[in-house]
């Protein structure tokens, strides 16, 4: 009998870096995780050294360095790093030193969009930073395929059901009133990250969204990192991403 203390399994699977906690609970109710032989369910412990299998695959404890990344993903990659017919994804953009690593992205852009991304080993930090409970604003300016109306922006606000999901912003910001097409400019601040919750949020009212750049989470801010670069994040910028 192991003298360890249970812990529940999603915990114990981001703890070993193979992917976020979220990520691990949808593999338990997706039923791919077996703990000592038997199909683990939401709720159930164990101790870090059962014999525990993701898509029968044993659980391999991280014995690595925690890395913390911040990068401006281009447009047309993907973040995924369990997709084999993903074209090319931000894990191609790293250098070789980083792919040694089991990272994961702590929140996700689509395809289609660019900007500020984390991608981490850390699986309590991606939790943390991605759990809509902590309310960490995530700050994207927007461009549209017409212009904005501005009485439209209360009905951003107040949110709506659109696809199964309730979505909304928590600020809308017009851009200033200079330079061509400022009246399709927008900046966008959300709390939460559902899967292409803008795009969706502005589909919903009838606007599509031609560019999608996230700019800042938390008090990190996208600045002096070229398209495609990366910065690793230091004990204080870290602490940053949680305000």
């Amino acid at each position: 009998m192991s003298d360890q203390e249970a812990q529940r399994i999603q915990k114990i699977i981001a703890n070993s870096g193979l992917c976020s906690r979220r990520e691990a609970e949808r593999h338990i109710e997706d039923g791919n995780v077996r703990v000592n032989g038997k199909i683990a369910q939401l709720g159930d412990k164990a101790t870090p050294d059962a014999a525990i299998f993701v898509n029968n695959k044993p659980l391999m404890m991280k014995q690595e360095r925690i890395v913390t990344l911040i990068m401006n993903k281009p447009k047309g990659v993907m973040c995924t790093n369990s997709d084999p017919h993903a074209e090319r994804t931000v894990f191609d953009l790293l250098p070789t030193d980083l792919l040694r690593l089991r990272l994961f992205c702590a929140g996700r852009l689509d395809k289609d969009s660019e900007g500020l991304l984390v991608i981490t080993n850390d699986g309590e930090l991606a939790h943390r930073l991605t759990h809509p409970s902590n309310e960490i604003i995530k700050r994207y300016r927007v461009v549209l395929h017409r212009d904005f109306k501005k009485e439209d922006i209360p009905k951003l606000l107040q949110g709506v059901e659109y696809e199964g999901d309730f979505l909304k912003a928590e600020k809308v910001l017009p851009a200033p009133q200079v330079g061509e097409g400022h009246e399709r400019r927008l900046e966008v601040h959300l709390h939460h990250g559902k899967k292409r919750e803008i795009r969706r949020l502005f589909e919903a009212h009838r606007y599509f969204v031609k560019k999608l750049v996230r700019v800042q989470i938390g008090r990190i801010i996208l600045k002096n990192i070229p398209k495609g670069g990366i910065k690793i994040l230091g004990k204080k910028d870290i602490e940053r991403l949680f305000g």
